[in-house]
């Protein structure tokens, strides 16, 4: 790291070490996030540490979807699926541009598990948990309609299917904008910073953390009135710092498969039952891909290194074959994988697909406050409850003056700011492609609002007349080079992989996963972040074990769980 880059480094240290907070948060995903921008808002000071990027772990490697959970329905989780739905309403008004959504078909065949009679009930159902305020209501198709939107589809057997709609999103951009907002608002957010264990006062009670820059090495100490251990599958390890030895979660993977659209062309989702173990999947459209899951197996190894395996790959396929079998699809079909975690709480349920998707809130008597469990879908509830939380405990130590309401229900997160009041895509994209004044393409001005909302405008204007930061990063793809210096300059992306992997997605939607284009994206962050050509090294270095642990299951190693 050069003189500059930890000149600006320290001086954050600085601030964090200087600062006496309300509260720390620790981890960076969406529900720490979340937590953050609802204090905030609220009055607090807030400090989030978080050992890698914001959204690194589960945050980014989720199914991508906001939706109610209708199978929960079946389990009989209705204050769950009551929850989600509503949340849902909530996040399509605040970030249309990320929350879209999705039409759902859920194709039943003579031997499938669940009725069409029963699923139809179940709809009307989860309609009227949100008084009908869905996208659109559900229609039923028959057999010979499903196949007409949906030729792919096996037909031998079919019944029929309902068409519902959910939504679907990009779950790291939307922690990114999340912690945007937070940022905005006064939070400090220290990404790159390990937390090392906790600070306490004489009478044992938590007073903040100890943390390491995994940069520079510098050791910090950042002192908080109240601690929230927001770190989703890390969690038993988070409060292992604090001499815990209890276990409270029971993590789940979930890996997926991203398809080439032109080698599985679908026009809706689609809800599969696995013909092996009836677990419902999806296969969902995703622009010029389609991805396929999500696996439901227990995990017990390290949450940095889950991957997909051969058991999982050939899991998903299995459904693949059943369900569109002219696809033909197989194993060299599969252009990328993502594995995640979910960080459910233990509940010792013999299947892990029974485990309860529900959160719990857990106060230790020395002053951390744990948040577990939840779904991407209700994590701005979460944190509300998480915060109300904290303010109770606040009080035993002075309280907190001057509070106000948060609203983050109806306040736009960034992106929104100036978003489309008819949530008009295309219409955005216009204004994008006027603001570059010749310098991008119609698909390049469409990404830019899909993917920064109202902020691709201030994206476009800004490069243009820049022939360089307007051009490809790949030909036939819309990623241009100056969405790179925009993860930089305003989205504080620190590490390469923080660009390919979660700002630009190049490492799940390129054929290639980006490597083709890897040393083009780090030479232009060493420009930006006066980087040495050793660290540029190291950077191409990690981000290629990166690939390679994506790509792993091809090597034919089978479960490392244990």
């Amino acid at each position: 790291m050069t003189a500059q880059a930890k000149a600006s480094r320290s001086e954050a240290n600085q601030r964090l070490q200087s600062t006496q907070y309300d509260l720390v948060v620790v981890g960076g995903g969406i529900t720490g996030c979340g937590i953050a921008r609802d204090a905030v808002r609220r009055g607090l000071t807030v400090a989030v540490i978080e050992s890698r990027d914001v959204a690194f772990g589960t945050s980014s490697r989720s199914s991508k979807l906001i939706h109610g959970g209708l199978r929960y329905l079946e389990q009989k989780q209705i204050a769950l699926v009551w929850e989600a739905v509503n949340e849902r309403r909530t996040l399509r008004k605040i970030a249309p541009h990320l929350v879209n959504s999705q039409g759902f078909l859920f194709p039943i065949y003579t031997h499938s598990p669940l009725g069409l009679c029963l699923l139809k009930m179940g709809l009307w159902v989860y309609e009227a948990l949100v008084l009908f305020r869905v996208p659109k209501l559900h229609t039923n198709y028959s057999a010979k309609k499903v196949l007409e939107v949906e030729p792919l589809l096996a037909s031998e057997d079919l019944k029929g299917s309902p068409l519902y709609w959910d939504c679907t999103t990009d779950d790291a951009r939307l922690t990114l904008e999340t912690a945007l907002d937070a940022l905005s608002q006064g939070t400090e957010l220290a990404t790159y910073r390990k937390v090392t264990g906790f600070i306490r006062d004489e009478d044992g009670q938590i007073r903040g953390v100890a943390a390491k820059d995994n940069f520079t090495g510098e050791k910090l100490v950042v002192k908080g009135r109240c601690v929230v251990n927001a770190t989703g599958p890390w969690t038993d390890r988070t409060r292992a710092l604090m001499g815990l030895q209890d276990q409270i979660l029971r993590p789940t993977k979930g890996i997926h498969l991203v398809i080439d659209a032109e080698r599985l062309p679908i026009r809706y989702a689609v809800v599969l039952h696995h013909p092996e173990d009836g677990r419902i999947l999806f296969a969902v459209p995703w622009g010029d891909r389609t991805y396929v899951g999500t696996t439901d197996t227990d995990y017990k190894g390290d949450p940095t290194e889950v991957a997909a395996t051969s058991g999982d790959v050939d899991y998903l396929l299995r459904s693949c074959e059943r369900f569109f079998p002219s696809a033909k699809l197989e194993r060299k079909d599969v252009i990328a994988t993502w594995a995640g975690l979910r960080p459910l709480v233990s509940e010792g349920s013999e299947e892990a697909s029974d485990v309860s998707r529900e959160h719990e809130i857990f106060v230790e008597p020395e002053g951390l406050i744990t948040i577990a469990g939840g779904k991407l879908t209700t994590y701005r509830r979460m944190s509300v409850e998480v915060v109300d939380r904290c303010l109770e405990f606040l009080k035993t130590r002075g309280g907190v003056s001057g509070l106000r309401e948060a609203n983050t229900a109806t306040t736009p997160l960034p992106g929104a700011v100036g978003w489309s009041p008819t949530d008009d895509h295309g219409s955005m994209a216009e204004k994008a492609l006027e603001a570059a004044e010749g310098c991008l393409d119609p698909d390049t001005a469409r990404y830019l609002v899909d993917q920064f909302g109202a902020r691709g405008v201030e994206l476009a204007t800004r490069i243009r007349g820049n022939e360089e930061a307007c051009s490809r990063l790949i030909a036939n793809r819309p990623e241009v080079l100056g969405v790179v210096d925009w993860a930089v300059e305003e989205e504080f992306a620190a590490t390469l992989s923080d660009v390919m992997i979660r700002r630009t997605q190049l490492f799940f939607r390129d054929k290639d996963q980006g490597l083709q284009v890897a040393e083009k994206v780090a030479q232009r962050m060493a420009t930006l972040l006066d980087w040495t050509p050793q660290r540029v090294e190291k950077e191409l270095v990690y981000y290629r074990e990166e690939v390679a642990r994506s790509r792993s299951w091809r090597a034919g190693g089978e479960e490392e769980e244990e």
